[in-house]
């Protein structure tokens, strides 16, 4: 059956050259854990994608139940770890794969930094690295306030006002994210969501889709 599927859209739009020039892609002999016991830290990578991909569907779940506001916010969430099945499974691993996601990319990144991986000619697979590196770390603090609870709105006071210690912009960045409000509030909630939800994992998907082309056409990169 799968066969027939994939022959029918083959047949039209010509896909079997671009999935043999995935599949057939050759890994380098220093990333295979058969022929070198350090090939593990290549893993790094591969892993951090994989977390990704689970908050991604974790998440897409998750906002069938969550009502981005201050009434019903900490309600729905309650809702959904109480009342919905397996919710507080799915729940627990998006709020703990926050968490895990920034390590394994810390991992990563310090592999490549060691290693001199981000030299020639690499340096733009850095920098996008890098700007990969601030969207996750984006995406965990706006997340952080979605729950609605005393910890998650503390915790964003304390963000908000370091942000607003930033020189120059600092006020302009806290009231981008805070709105005009003194407070953490309302508009906050609904500034936080749209940026975790919206904003950032755009951002995301474009810095993932220009990672990989680069590790494509560059390959993974040497040991020192």
């Amino acid at each position: 059956m799968l066969q027939k599927i994939y022959d029918w859209i083959d047949d039209r739009v010509d896909i079997t050259p671009i999935w043999r020039d995935i599949a057939d892609h050759e890994v380098p002999e220093h990333v295979n854990p058969a022929h070198h016991f350090s090939a593990f830290v290549y893993c790094f990578g591969g892993l951090t994608f994989f977390v990704v991909v689970i908050q991604i569907l974790s998440g897409m779940f998750l906002t069938m139940y969550y009502v981005p506001d201050i009434e019903n916010a900490w309600r729905s969430v309650y809702y959904l770890q109480t009342e919905v099945a397996h919710g507080q499974i799915v729940r627990g691993m998006h709020h703990w794969g926050a968490s895990v996601v920034i390590v394994m990319l810390l991992l990563h990144t310090l592999r490549v930094f060691f290693q001199g991986a981000y030299k020639k000619p690499r340096e733009l697979n850095w920098m996008v690295g890098v700007l990969l590196f601030f969207t996750i770390l984006g995406l965990g603090f706006t997340g952080y306030l979605l729950p609605w609870d005393n910890k998650a709105y503390f915790a964003t006071e304390v963000g908000l006002n370091i942000a607003q210690d930033v020189p120059i912009i600092g006020d302009e960045i806290k009231t981008l994210l805070a709105g005009d409000e003194e407070i953490v509030g309302a508009q906050t909630l609904a500034r936080f969501f749209a940026i975790h939800v919206f904003f950032l994992p755009a951002g995301l998907f474009a810095l993932l889709g220009v990672h990989f082309i680069l590790i494509r056409r560059q390959g993974i990169s040497g040991p020192l």
